[in-house]
């Protein structure tokens, strides 16, 4: 497999991708900067990375929505190519609307940092396909506007078709209030598009490698 990782002005996690990819699941990967014009073309998997692109102002992702390499990765997910989005990632790709709904301040209004529990809701995709549904995975997360948001049509197509990837749970696996750290609408922590080609998830697997590493089969595609 061959992966990418773009690289955006205030990406900060594009180095744990790298590693991740090239050092625990011996895999080939390269960096690819935001002002490329178009793709490697033995990509198999391109990684949006975590971070504060263009120092997230106006609000996350809303700039890096315009960057030169976005309307490519749009192209290559339209054509069954694999994408991740994790965190500022997955911020991004709801803005150039590879993904459903939208991410938005904590409800604490507060930075959050900290290890979580999330349970795995389908499995119908190659991210998750490694897993058994209802698989519990510890991960860390570290963001300020990761409360996801969908109205209730998007709500309901969201499960109509299978595209909740993750909820955060408590150590026992049930959804609840207390273990639902940002106030994510249905303790949503990440979402498929319809085709379960494009991942989003506001938890950081690529932050796994020494502890809690089976969560890096979510990078796996296999």
């Amino acid at each position: 497999m061959k992966y990418g990782v773009i690289v955006f002005p205030g990406s900060n996690c594009d180095t744990d991708c790298f590693y991740a990819i090239k050092n625990e699941l011996n895999e080939k990967v390269e960096y690819i900067w935001h002002a490329e014009t178009s793709l490697p073309k033995d990509l198999d998997v391109i990684i949006v990375p975590g971070g504060f692109s263009y120092g997230d102002y106006l609000r996350a992702g809303a700039i890096a929505k315009f960057a030169k390499i976005m309307p490519e990765i749009i192209k290559f997910a339209g054509k069954g190519g694999y994408v991740i989005g994790v965190c500022n990632g997955f911020q991004i790709l709801t803005e150039v609307g590879l993904l459903p709904g939208a991410l938005l301040h904590n409800d604490s209004q507060k930075f959050i940092c900290k290890e979580v529990n999330l349970k795995v809701i389908s499995t119908a995709s190659k991210f998750t396909s490694n897993y058994k549904k209802d698989t519990l995975l510890t991960i860390p997360i570290a963001h300020g506007e990761g409360r996801y948001y969908i109205d209730a049509n998007g709500l309901e197509s969201l499960k109509d078709n299978d595209q909740i990837a993750f909820q955060y749970v408590d150590k026992k696996g049930i959804v609840s209030k207390e273990s639902n750290p940002n106030g994510s609408l249905n303790n949503i922590a990440g979402v498929f598009n319809k085709k379960k080609n494009v991942l989003g998830m506001m938890p950081h697997p690529e932050r796994c490698n020494y502890s809690h590493k089976d969560s890096l089969k979510l990078f796996s595609i296999n």
